[in-house]
């Protein structure tokens, strides 16, 4: 299957139809019907923590999501464009990191493991753990990698599919 690519200004609103264009591409790809929740809510989580990071950060660029199923895999990438300094940038801890097929990488060649998820809750509710929302990715996913960019943070997670015969 080739690769269904999008991109959407940083609105909360867009979320959903990325959450639903990403479902119905896993269901094309062969992932089977009792992950396609988990695919939907990763995507979800990924592409919320992206607007949360363009909205203050970058607002006029776009999110980009790339969907793709291949080699008895559904791969989806989302890539936000909102750098951010280094020290803004909390290290994950390992408890955070999830299960043993993620990976957290700031994109040097040290290895040294290290990822984010930008801004701050809405006004009024208390503050939520910064690595919070890509544990709850590397849980929803079967094989996450979360690597720094020069421009922002890309996340990568993949689930297993099944080609359709025919």
């Amino acid at each position: 299957m080739a690769t269904v690519e999008m991109s959407f200004t940083p609105l909360p609103a867009h979320v959903r139809t990325a959450r639903l264009v990403a479902t119905a591409v896993a269901r094309r790809s062969g992932v089977d019907e009792a992950l396609l929740d988990e695919v939907r809510l990763a995507v979800g989580e990924a592409c919320s923590r992206a607007v949360e990071a363009h909205q203050e950060h970058c607002p006029g660029e776009p999110v980009r999501v790339a969907l793709t199923g291949t080699d008895g895999r559904f791969e989806v990438v989302v890539t936000d464009a909102a750098a951010q300094d280094e020290g803004a940038v909390p290290a994950m801890a390992p408890a955070a990191a999830g299960p043993a097929g993620s990976r957290v990488s700031d994109g040097s060649e040290s290895g040294a493991d290290q990822g984010a998820v930008a801004g701050g809750p809405p006004a009024g509710l208390p503050p939520v753990p910064q690595e919070l929302g890509l544990a709850v990715i590397a849980g929803l996913a079967d094989d996450v990698e979360i690597a720094r960019t020069k421009d922002g943070l890309s996340i990568r997670m993949s689930w297993p599919s099944t080609p359709a015969s025919g």
